[in-house]
């Protein structure tokens, strides 16, 4: 897949108008449809643990709206340099004990320059050999720079569209939608997974919030992990003083998701503590089947790890097992 055109697919499966008329279900129909998809595709109590770390924080040159770290908002955090390969092995052997699969490792900047990817290298093979899946979300990619991450080992880069492209430049203007499609592009084709979703809750409409999943799902192939996001007001930014989602909606976005995307984990990720457990517990059954288990993700807090277990054991859910473990148990 040389071609960046390519990404969205030519002919895409499903339309913002088909997603529209997801969302304009009732809510009861909407639900149903769902989690009857993802009982044909997964178990459906079972939840995908994954750990965020923040591997270089602060100071980032770009103007997402939303973001705590971009150095063009003041937001109380300061730039940090980028963590020795130690603390990061320390934290991930962590997450392992806590029970997560997967160890995610974010870096706040446009791109990586070669010499900070050289240390994310050594990472991504260190947390490799603890016999975690490995996640890095970098920014953008300069050509040959995934190549060099999928000889390391990693399994997925994390790289979203953030919101339907009809509003994206509401949000951020130093990068556009079509610098992510290329990112995505040069992941794919150096044969390392995708991780790609949004952001929900930035004053969008719903048929923007339809676009976004369309435009997801349209993706050739399809993302393997669907972060959704729910945003996180973070005082400093400008989209600080954005009004509350309906909860129900947020549900309605994350069945959406389950419907257009069966084989793909959707993920619970930022704002999932403001969710509440009623609200969450409606987001399992509309499909979710995966969260970022930790006290922390890269600046915000996220539900406490006893919270979660205490959650799981109320609804019956317990951790997928990774996928090595998957196939071993398999054979």
């Amino acid at each position: 897949m040389n071609d960046l055109a390519l990404i969205p697919a030519k002919t895409p499966a499903w339309t913002t108008e088909a997603v529209e008329a997801l969302f304009a279900l009732p809510f009861n129909d909407l639900i149903y449809q769902a989690a009857s998809v993802h009982r044909a595709h997964f178990d459906p109590n079972a939840v995908q643990l994954s750990t965020l770390l923040s591997v270089k924080t602060g100071g980032c040159s770009e103007d997402c709206g939303y973001c705590s770290q971009s150095a063009r908002y003041d937001t109380g955090v300061a730039r940090g340099q980028l963590l020795d390969v130690a603390e990061v092995v320390q934290a991930a052997r962590a997450a392992r004990a806590q029970g997560a699969t997967r160890f995610c490792m974010g870096a706040a900047w446009r791109g990586p320059k070669d010499r900070d990817l050289d240390t994310v290298l050594e990472m991504v093979r260190a947390v490799k050999d603890l016999g975690l899946e490995t996640c890095v979300t970098l920014g953008m990619l300069k050509p040959g720079q995934a190549e060099r991450l999928k000889a390391a080992g990693l399994d997925y880069y994390n790289h979203n569209l953030d919101t339907g492209s009809d509003f994206y430049d509401a949000v951020v203007t130093t990068h556009s939608h079509a610098d992510r499609l290329a990112t995505l592009a040069q992941v794919r084709a150096a044969g390392i997974r995708v991780c790609c979703g949004g952001i929900i809750g930035m004053g969008e409409s719903r048929r923007v919030r339809a676009q976004l999943i369309a435009e997801l799902a349209s993706l050739d192939p399809q993302p393997e992990s669907v972060p959704i996001n729910l945003l996180v007001r973070i005082p400093g930014t400008p989209l600080a003083t954005r009004g509350d989602l309906d909860p129900l909606e947020f549900v309605r976005t994350v069945a959406c998701a389950r419907i257009t995307m069966p084989r793909a984990h959707v993920r619970l990720s930022a704002g999932r503590r403001e969710l509440g457990e009623a609200v969450q517990a409606l987001c399992f059954l509309a499909g979710a089947n995966s969260i970022f288990y930790g006290d922390r993700l890269l600046t915000t807090g996220n539900a406490e790890v006893e919270a979660d277990r205490q959650l799981f054991a109320k609804l019956g859910l317990k951790p997928e097992p990774s996928e090595g473990r998957r196939c071993a148990g398999a054979g």
